[in-house]
């Protein structure tokens, strides 16, 4: 099973034509469930989201729905007797307890636009503006679109659940573009990429062109930075329809998959297999959900020697080579010794897992998070295990490899670009990218 993870940019031409939406319309999930451009291209409306019905922006025409926006993206499905109304406030679900907002105008709203863009558009009585869903990107840009200072993309969970996943791109207020997990802070230690843009003052944009052109534009309209050079086909006025959903990547912002921080979960550590990431527990760990390698892992053994001193079990230390991870040691100690640095985690009841290069010793509790294979450092893991000296005395130990009852909530991290910047999420592709579909002109 696939993991699911990142960014692509899906590129479609359009035409200029609109159609407008009066006040008072209103959609179900299974009557009159769209409102589409007038050219087909994009449909605002209704979409299967596991047992019920989401509200989005998807490409019309084809079986399979390519969503690019999403309204309350991590709200539960609604039933298929759902209604979607569009008020003078913006658009909302009815229910026994008042208006669930779904778009809340800034304004006063008369009537709507579903533009061939794919932007979804609220217009005063004045034809101004109010609300514009290129303005609330979730995990996808389309062309002409920009991701406005401060703003952030958020990875889906998969192609099928459009909830918010385990990656963000921000562009941040100090000109910078970067990828951090949904958990970690805005700091560089977390970062997996970066535009290298800092300090080129507020207001900068990421800007993605019709020609797939990606650049990051400053508050006076100076293109600081390209980010790739586009140079697709741009051929206006003419009508392009997604034939069948083959992707090849056009720009990645690493070839190491392994590189996000926080694609496997807590316990586990990415490595490369034939190019392609796959998670590994930590030894004498399992994974908490076989179907799932973000889901971390957790032990398969009781480890209460240290504490209880039970005489039927024993900790001892299995090394894991070549991994780098989260580095929030509590204590660092200077020592030249391996065994000198083994022996302190064992006689240390809090520490269940040290790192050793040669001068320093640093010990850890678990969980541990963003490890990767990375055979070009020195650094030496040691996880603390525990080993039944008397397996068949103490009804209380679980044997290796068993699995254990119950678990602990961990935080899962995830993102995705679309031309469409499309995060679209496969762990196949767990880096910013942008992809080019296969067309056929209508």
């Amino acid at each position: 099973m696939p993991f699911f993870l990142p960014w692509h940019l899906l590129l479609l031409k359009h035409n200029r034509c609109s159609q407008n939406i009066s006040r008072g319309s209103s959609l179900t999930p299974t009557t009159n469930t769209t409102w589409l451009t007038r050219s087909g291209l994009y449909a605002f409306g209704f979409y299967r989201q596991g047992n019920g019905y989401a509200v989005g922006i998807f490409l019309a025409g084809i079986p399979q729905k390519t969503v690019v926006w999403t309204a309350n993206r991590d709200d539960p499905p609604v039933s298929n007797n759902a209604t979607l109304l569009f008020t003078g406030d913006g658009l909302a679900l009815p229910t026994a307890e008042g208006q669930n907002y779904l778009v809340k105008s800034s304004g006063s709203s008369s009537y709507a636009s579903m533009l061939d863009s794919g932007n979804f558009v609220l217009y005063n009585s004045g034809r101004e503006i109010v609300w514009q869903s290129f303005h609330h990107p979730t995990d996808t840009l389309l062309p002409g679109q920009r991701l406005l200072s401060g703003n952030e993309l958020f990875s889906a969970n998969s192609e099928a659940d459009h909830s918010t996943g385990i990656f963000r791109l921000k562009m941040q207020n100090d000109g910078n573009l970067v990828q951090y997990p949904v958990a970690a802070a805005d700091t560089s230690i977390y970062a997996f990429y970066s535009s290298l843009t800092v300090g080129q003052g507020e207001n900068v944009t990421l800007n993605f062109g019709a020609d797939g052109h990606l650049y990051l534009l400053n508050r006076n309209g100076t293109n600081i930075r390209n980010i790739t050079d586009g140079g697709l086909p741009t051929d206006e006025g003419k009508l392009y329809m997604i034939r069948k959903r083959m992707q090849f990547v056009e720009w990645e912002s690493s070839k190491d998959k392994c590189v996000p921080k926080g694609l496997c979960g807590l316990n586990s550590y990415c490595v490369l297999i034939d190019l392609e990431p796959d998670c590994r527990c930590l030894p004498r760990f399992e994974s908490v959900n076989q179907g799932n390698q973000t889901s971390g892992c957790e032990r398969n053994f009781v480890a209460d020697a240290c504490k209880n001193r039970n005489e039927n079990f024993t900790d001892t230390m299995e090394e894991l080579e070549s991994t780098t991870w989260e580095d929030i040691s509590y204590m660092s100690l200077r020592l030249s010794d391996k065994d000198d640095c083994i022996q302190g985690c064992l006689a240390d009841c809090d520490c269940e897992a040290v790192f050793f290069d040669g001068t320093n010793c640093r010990k850890r509790r678990l969980p541990l998070r963003f490890g990767r294979r990375d055979k070009g450092t020195s650094e030496r893991a040691f996880i603390k295990v525990g080993v039944p000296t008397k397996p068949d005395t103490d009804p209380r130990i679980v044997q290796p490899g068993s699995k254990k009852k119950g678990r602990t909530d961990i935080l899962i991290i995830g993102l995705s670009f679309t031309a469409l910047i499309h995060f679209v999420v496969d762990f196949r592709d767990c880096v910013v990218g942008i992809y080019k579909n296969e067309r056929c002109e209508w």
